[in-house]
C-alpha cells in the first residue's frame, strides 16, 4: 500500500513518501547542502519536502531558482498543485517591472536566475525576504553565471541554501568553487545503487552507433583540414608551443596570451579557431549546418575572415563542394540513421543536438520522411522560442501530438515527460554533466534506450572518449567533497576552499 507524505502545506495524498527522498530532504534541512540525486527520482519533491518545512517556520519566504523558462514553470506548476498555498508565483524576464514588484511579494517564488539577479540589482526584491533559496541544477553555480551573483547576496546571511543536481562536475576546481561560493557544509548523494533508491530505477540500455562519412564530405573534411594544418604551422614558426593534437580548447586557452603578447599570431589563431567550429559543424551535423555557420561567420568580418573565405584555396574549393553537394540533397549519413533508430523501437523519442541549424535540418528531413516532429529551442534576442511557446511545445509531446522532439540544451536539464521510450544524442558531448542530464530523459517508468550516434573518424570520436572519462571522475566527486568536507568541519566555513 503506497504511503503518502504528510506534513503542513503539503496537499494530503499528493506525494509518495520514499524514505531516500525524507533523509536526504532532512539533511537540507538541518544544514546547506547539495542533493545529488540521479534524474527522474524525485529531486523536486525533496525541495517539497524542505520548502513545507521553512514555510512552518514562518520566518520568511522561499526562492526557487532554475536555469530555463520551461523547467521554472514546470517546479512552479508542481508547487501550487502540491501546496496547500495559493500564493505561489512565477517570475522570468517575459514579466514587466510592475508586475514581477507585486510578485516578489508572494510566499513562495519559482524564478530564472537572470531576473533574480537584476531585480535585486535594481532593489525591487530584497534578499532579506527570504529564509530559504534552492538552486536547480546547482553545477551551473561556475564562473560568471548568474547563480553567483545571488549567492553573494547572501553571504552574510544565515539564511539555507540547498542545491540540486543529478551530478557534481568531474572537475574538482569547480566541484569546490560550487561548495564555496553557497557555503555548502555537506553533500547528501545517493546513486543508482543505493539500496533504498533502487526499487524506483529503471534500466537504460545504451547503444553506440557509428556511421561513415560518403566520399563527399571526406573530400570536403580533407580541405578543411589542410586548411587548419597551415594555421597552425604559421603558429608554430611565430614561437607558440602547441601539442601534436589540434585542439579547440587549446587554442581558446591562449587567445589572451595572443592579444597581449604575440600579435602577429592573431589573425592564425583566430582563423584557427574559426576553421574547427567549421570543421565541427561539417563532420557531426552535416552539410547545411556547416554552410549556415560559414555564412555568418563571413558576415561578422572579425580577424581573418577575408583570408578565409576569399582568399584560401583549401576552404574556398570546400566551400564549393559543400554546395555542390546541398544541390544534390546530401547532408550527413546520422539523418537516414535515425529513421532506422525511429522505427527500432516505438514510442516517444528525445533527439538532442547542439545548434539550431542542426534542429532545423533534422526537423525538416524527419516530417519529409514522414516522421511527426516537435521543436525546442531557448530564446537568444530576437531567435528562439518565447516561454510560452516552449511550454506549449513540450505539452504536445507529452500529449503525444507529435512523436519526436528535437531539443538543444534547453531540454537537457529537468525536462520531465515519463513516457520518452528512447533518447538519441545525435551529436556527442564531451561533458559529463551534460551527458547524464541527456540520458535522464529516459528510462522513467520503463526500461529506456540510449543511442549515441558517432561519426567515424571525426570530433565525435574524440568527445566519446572525452566523455567517458569525465563521467567516471564525476561518480567519485561528491564522495571526494563529503570527505574534504568532513576533514574540515572543525574549521569556520569553508576555510579549506579558501
Amino acid at each position: 500500500m503506497t504511503q503518502f507524505l504528510e506534513k503542513k502545506y503539503v496537499q494530503k495524498d499528493s506525494i509518495e513518501k520514499r524514505d531516500y527522498q525524507v533523509n536526504l530532504a532532512e539533511q537540507a534541512i538541518r544544514e546547506n547542502c547539495i542533493v545529488v540525486l540521479p534524474t527522474g527520482l524525485g529531486k523536486t519533491a525533496i525541495a517539497l519536502h524542505v520548502i513545507a518545512e521553512y514555510l512552518s517556520k514562518g520566518t520568511g519566504g522561499v526562492l526557487f531558482v532554475a536555469p530555463t523558462r520551461v523547467l521554472v514553470n514546470q517546479h512552479y506548476e508542481f508547487l501550487k498543485n502540491n501546496l496547500t498555498l495559493d500564493d505561489v508565483s512565477l517570475i522570468t524576464g517575459e514579466d514587466t517591472i510592475s508586475k514581477r514588484t507585486k510578485l516578489w511579494n508572494n510566499s513562495v517564488i519559482c524564478a530564472t536566475p537572470e531576473i533574480t539577479k537584476n531585480d535585486f540589482d535594481r532593489g525591487i526584491v530584497s534578499p532579506d525576504q527570504f529564509n530559504l533559496v534552492i538552486f536547480d541544477e546547482v553545477h551551473r553555480t561556475v564562473g560568471d553565471y548568474a547563480y553567483s551573483g545571488i549567492a553573494q547576496r547572501f553571504e552574510d546571511s544565515d539564511i539555507r541554501i540547498v542545491g540540486m543536481t543529478a551530478t557534481l562536475p568531474s572537475e574538482k576546481q569547480k566541484a569546490t568553487e560550487i561548495l564555496t561560493r553557497l557555503k555548502i557544509t555537506s553533500v547528501a548523494e545517493r546513486t543508482e545503487d543505493s539500496p533504498d533508491v533502487k526499487p524506483y530505477t529503471q534500466e537504460t540500455n545504451t547503444e553506440w552507433i557509428n556511421v561513415e562519412l560518403p566520399d563527399e564530405l571526406k573530400e570536403i573534411q580533407k580541405l578543411i583540414k589542410t586548411a587548419l594544418d597551415q594555421r597552425y604551422d604559421t603558429l608554430r614558426d611565430n614561437g607558440i608551443k602547441l601539442a601534436s593534437q589540434q585542439s579547440l580548447s587549446a587554442l581558446l586557452r591562449i587567445r589572451q596570451f595572443v592579444l597581449n603578447q604575440n600579435r602577429r599570431s592573431a589573425k592564425p589563431l583566430f582563423t584557427a579557431i574559426r576553421i574547427h567550429y567549421a570543421l565541427n559543424m561539417l563532420e557531426v551535423h552535416g552539410i547545411t549546418p556547416f554552410l549556415k555557420f560559414c555564412e555568418r561567420a563571413q558576415a561578422k568580418k572579425g580577424i581573418g575572415v577575408k583570408d578565409l573565405f576569399e582568399m584560401d584555396p583549401n576552404f574556398t574549393q570546400a566551400l564549393i563542394l559543400a554546395k555542390q553537394a546541398q544541390s544534390k540533397g546530401i547532408e550527413h549519413p546520422k539523418i537516414p540513421k535515425l529513421k532506422e533508430i525511429l522505427d527500432s523501437v516505438p514510442g516517444k523519442a528525445l533527439i538532442f543536438t547542439s545548434y539550431r541549424d542542426s534542429v532545423d535540418l533534422i526537423f525538416n528531413k524527419l516530417n519529409e520522411m514522414g516522421v511527426s516532429a516537435g521543436i525546442l529551442i531557448g530564446k537568444a534576442g530576437e531567435h528562439g522560442l518565447k516561454q510560452k511557446k516552449q511550454i506549449e511545445t513540450v505539452q504536445k509531446f507529452r500529449d503525444g501530438i507529435f512523436q519526436v522532439l528535437v531539443a538543444t540544451r534547453v531540454g537537457e536539464e529537468g525536462l520531465d515527460i515519463a513516457e520518452v521510450n528512447q533518447v538519441i544524442f545525435y551529436d556527442n558531448v564531451p561533458s559529463s554533466i551534460r551527458f547524464i542530464q541527456r540520458r535522464g530523459r529516459t528510462g522513467r517508468k520503463d526500461t529506456g534506450k540510449l543511442v549515441v550516434l558517432i561519426a567515424k573518424n571525426t570530433i565525435d570520436e574524440t568527445y566519446y572518449w572525452i566523455g567517458k572519462r569525465k563521467i567516471t571522475a564525476s561518480k567519485g566527486m561528491g564522495e571526494k567533497m563529503t570527505k574534504i568536507l568532513k576533514q574540515n568541519s572543525e574549521k569556520t566555513g569553508l576555510d579549506a576552499f579558501l
